[in-house]
């Protein structure tokens, strides 16, 4: 009766977790890691990113940043410095 009781309340304080992470999330999707804004889908060279509604800034996905560079070779000079990666000249 015991071990019941104790699941029931784990099993409730989990989905109120759970529910709690659902809400944070919902609240913070697409919005500006620097000013807050609403951040909207832009292509760039056929590669999805979030731009800023407000201050502009781009928000690149793992990986995403690499495709530009790997598109736009002759460019990526300062990219490459900029991520630590010894220049290909």
């Amino acid at each position: 009766m015991m071990e019941a009781a104790r699941q029931r309340r784990e099993a409730a304080e989990s989905a109120k977790k759970t529910e709690a992470s659902e809400e944070l999330r919902k609240a913070h999707w697409r919005k500006c890691p620097k000013c807050g804004h609403d951040m909207e889908v832009e292509t760039i060279s056929g590669i999805e990113v979030e731009r800023c509604t407000s201050c502009e800034g781009i928000f690149f996905d793992r990986g995403e940043l690499e495709q530009l560079l790997v598109k736009h070779q002759d460019r990526k000079g300062f990219f490459r410095r900029l991520l630590g990666y010894p220049d290909s000249r």
